[in-house]
């Protein structure tokens, strides 16, 4: 146990006398902190430019165009004369979304008659299309009910619906892009922060040594337990500091957190010990993380739906521990969720943690050789 606790100090203090291994396990992890929610920090888009086609020409479609044009999120840049002008801008990227005004709309509405009018929007951006093609859709419901109110002066008040729904969001209170995002993200960066740590450290050892770097026992599980310590000091300086600085919901389920978490972390202390034992430089370990940042947040289903995934890609997901941990986190974290909900999420870390365990100790396991002269590679 000696062993274990002295290994645990030295891993600590290489990671702090090293610049690179602090600045990418420690200072990235803070810095991240407070610049990467910064971009998300109004939660919503605004100001996106819309087109409005108007082929009535009315009062009414004037009144209309005031509406949407007074919108926080969007804001009429043009009328084409035709849909197809329209069109064309719209694949240009010159425009968002387009609200197309039909001939005879003040005319429908004062005999009556429902009217209709048609929005289009562009998806190449999920998240401003949602919200340009909402808003819109919003002013219109608003221009919907006054154009009632004028058919009940010719027509009669029309009959009340006999349901009114009024949406309320559970989790996402602020139905906001960051709230949906950044808690995901942050258990990426730490992540990748960790592996880069390690690797970082492992390659540099390597390289130092001119072979492949082994470790007894004791000193396996020191530095498995040190990185562990570093790596949940980042998952709940966001999951609690972070999420209270930058108001994302937080809070949920604590015990299941602080369980899950540590079975997060411990999945990927291993994943990482196994992988940077092929690093033979320090360069290996940022070139590994600039790869794969991107594929593995895709990867995780949470920002593209794992139905829409091909199979072979779903099934190389569950070898990753950021697919059950960022699910398993957020679901903690913003939806309350219980131990039972997550019992895949749990179960499927565990074994990643068994897996890559034995094949760390299958790499870096055995007798440690002290002589720097050896220049044997593997």
């Amino acid at each position: 146990m000696s062993g274990v606790w002295a290994s645990l100090r030295q891993t600590l203090l290489a990671v702090l006398l090293d610049r690179y291994a602090i600045v990418v396990m420690v200072g990235a992890v803070i810095l991240y902190s407070f610049f990467y929610p910064a971009a998300y920090r109004h939660q919503v888009a605004g100001n996106l430019p819309i087109l409005v086609v108007d082929e009535d020409h009315s009062a009414t479609s004037r009144e209309l165009l005031r509406k949407l044009d007074a919108l926080r999120v969007a804001r009429v840049v043009g009328q084409p004369a035709d849909i197809d002008s329209a069109r064309r801008q719209l694949e240009a990227g010159d425009a968002e979304g387009i609200v197309l005004i039909p001939a005879n709309l003040e005319r429908d509405i004062l005999r009556g008659h429902p009217a209709k009018l048609v929005l289009l929007g562009n998806g190449a951006y999920l998240g401003r299309a949602s919200w340009v093609l909402g808003s819109m859709a919003d002013a219109l419901g608003s221009f919907g009910r006054e154009a009632a109110v004028t058919q009940a002066a010719f027509m009669g008040a029309p009959q009340a619906p006999p349901v009114n729904l009024v949406q309320r969001p559970l989790f996402n209170t602020h139905e906001g892009y960051g709230s949906a995002i950044v808690p995901g993200v942050a258990e990426l960066i730490v992540h990748q922060t960790l592996l880069m740590g390690i690797g970082v450290l492992l390659g540099g050892r390597r390289l130092a040594l001119g072979r492949r770097v082994r470790f007894d026992l004791p000193t396996l599980a020191g530095m498995a337990l040190g990185f562990g310590l570093i790596g949940l000091f980042g998952l709940f300086y966001y999951a609690g500091f972070t999420a209270w600085v930058q108001d994302y919901p937080r809070g949920g389920n604590p015990l299941g957190q602080l369980l899950g978490g540590t079975l997060f972390i411990a999945a990927t202390v291993a994943f990482g010990l196994f992988v940077g034992s092929f690093f033979r430089t320090r360069e290996r370990a940022f070139q590994y993380i600039i790869a794969t940042s991107i594929p593995l947040f895709f990867l995780a289903g949470l920002s593209w739906p794992t139905v829409m995934t091909p199979q072979p890609l779903v099934w190389l997901a569950q070898l990753l521990p950021t697919t059950s941990g960022i699910n398993l986190m957020v679901r903690l974290t913003q939806m309350d969720a219980g131990l039972a909900d997550v019992s895949h999420e749990l179960v499927t870390l565990g074994v990643l943690l068994v897996l890559y365990g034995a094949l760390a100790f299958w790499r870096l396991h055995g007798p440690s050789i002290r002589d720097p002269g050896r220049t044997r590679t593997e």
